[in-house]
């Protein structure tokens, strides 16, 4: 598939996704989003991936939200189709993905942006990154799972405060508060993400996958976080990863995963 809105690319095993609408600084339209699906599951798939890395083109946005140009003509019935796709995208392809998936934040994150970046399983924030979900000054809520995972994140009140107030946070606040990893300077964003991952890529990848499912059980209320853990932690015993991991160990040598 050809994309008009985003720029893909793999190298050393990293996915590198870059949201490409610079004019509309980054905004989610619906043509964004059948591109962005269709990339996440090329990640899913290819064994060649290990992890990947979510960013915008441009310098001011990572991505400032959706198209709100598109929700004019949207019906009732649309609107709940929406929000739907939107949560299967950032839930089952982002934050269920067994490959880690990293948010490189380098400006403006509002709106389904945030709900994007909040989705992977860690984010990144250049210093002049802006952070905020202004839905309600639309009149509407955030509904890409933002009340959810800003609450897990940052805690009630102070997503209360983000949401009820539209206000936008800086990325050291946003650090300080829980809802940003590590904050650096614009010109090393992408390094230190893929520095990271890199760290990431030297365990075992059975175990990762394990852990990412495990702490996503704690999230959402359908499963028992304690015996997704007990039931990964048993099962990971029987890999080979965990047979290489402590003979390295033991032997006091590097593994080879």
């Amino acid at each position: 598939m050809e994309f008009q809105n985003l720029l893909y690319r793999v190298e050393n095993n990293i996915a590198f996704i870059t949201i490409n609408r610079i004019p509309a600084l980054n905004a989610l339209n619906q043509q964004t989003l059948d591109e962005l699906e269709v990339v996440l599951i090329a990640v899913k798939e290819n064994a060649l991936v290990k992890g990947a890395i979510i960013t915008g083109a441009g310098e001011k946005a990572f991505i400032a939200g959706a198209d709100i140009k598109e929700f004019i003509a949207l019906e009732h019935a649309d609107a709940k189709d929406l929000s739907e796709r939107g949560h299967y995208i950032f839930t089952e392809l982002i934050q269920n993905s067994k490959k880690t998936i990293i948010a490189a934040i380098n400006g403006f994150a509002l709106g389904g942006g945030l709900e994007l970046a909040m989705a992977c399983h860690m984010r990144f924030a250049s210093e002049n990154a802006k952070l905020g979900l202004p839905e309600v000054s639309l009149g509407l809520l955030p509904g890409y799972g933002g009340t959810q995972r800003l609450t897990q994140l940052v805690g009630r009140g102070r997503a209360l405060q983000m949401i009820l107030t539209a206000d936008m946070i800086t990325a050291e606040e946003g650090s300080r508060i829980g809802l940003i990893n590590e904050v650096v300077p614009a010109d090393e964003l992408l390094d230190r993400s893929v520095s990271v991952l890199q760290r990431i890529f030297s365990r075992s990848s059975t175990a990762v996958a394990a852990a990412i499912d495990a702490v996503n059980a704690f999230d959402f209320g359908k499963r028992t976080g304690y015996e997704v853990e007990i039931a990964h932690f048993s099962d990971l015993f029987l890999t080979a990863d965990f047979k290489e991991g402590v003979d390295a160990f033991l032997k006091k040598r590097k593994p080879n995963f």
